[in-house]
């Protein structure tokens, strides 16, 4: 059984992959999320810090937080996310591999693995490569719940914001919208699911759009 830290975001690819581990017989020992201050969400799917929390502690996993200001620019980024790492390498000596939830975004996953690289970790990718509508379909026919919490209008209609990730949902995205919003469509909060103890209970709040481009959905914990 090999040891893993998992990237979090908070949305269905993290999640589906922490699953996807569990099964393969991996040992996820932790979570790691970069949270925006000032904000107090997660970075890029604007979860509520809160909301954060009780995912992680429906998860079962410690959670380690990379956090970053307000329009951050790549070299805080990665100062912060790799402080991140550094601190889970002290909390489990000899860890050296991070996953993350990338789908079939090779240049991501080569930025990824050279900038984990430079601080000794490997990464894993255990769902890259997999076919975008069979792994969306599998994620709800495995009991993943999840809604769609930021979009990008400049690639999808605001109307989307605050929907269910569902069949429904695949039936109306346009031509050209990947199933799982790989390319940065959307993105969602995950509320219930196989690597969950129990589902979380949400509630849905306003839509803001920001920097005239994302239309967040706020979700509180009910």
């Amino acid at each position: 059984m090999s040891a893993r830290l998992l990237s979090w975001s908070g949305g269905k690819d993290a999640a589906w992959t922490l699953h996807f581990m569990r099964e393969r017989g991996d040992d996820v020992v932790g979570l790691l999320t970069t949270v925006t201050e000032g904000y107090e969400r997660v970075s890029m799917q604007g979860i509520r810090r809160e909301v954060l929390h009780a995912q992680a502690q429906a998860t079962g996993l410690p959670l380690i937080e990379a956090r970053i200001p307000p329009q951050c620019d790549n070299a805080t980024y990665e100062a912060a996310f790799a402080d991140a790492l550094s601190r889970a390498r002290e909390q489990w000596p000899g860890l050296d591999t991070i996953a993350f939830g990338d789908l079939f975004l090779a240049d991501i996953r080569a930025w990824r693995e050279a900038t984990c690289g430079a601080h000794g970790w490997r990464i894993d990718t255990p769902l890259f490569g997999h076919d975008t509508a069979q792994l969306g379909r599998a994620m709800i026919d495995g009991g993943l719940r999840a809604r769609l919490c930021c979009i990008d209008t400049q690639q999808l209609d605001a109307r989307f914001a605050g929907r269910a990730f569902d069949a429904t949902l695949f039936a109306d995205l346009p031509d050209g919208c990947d199933p799982c919003g790989e390319n940065g469509e959307f993105h969602t909060l995950v509320y219930e699911g196989p690597m969950f103890r129990a589902p979380l209970r949400v509630c849905e709040g306003e839509t803001v759009l920001r920097d005239g481009r994302f239309a967040y959905t706020d979700f509180t914990l009910a």
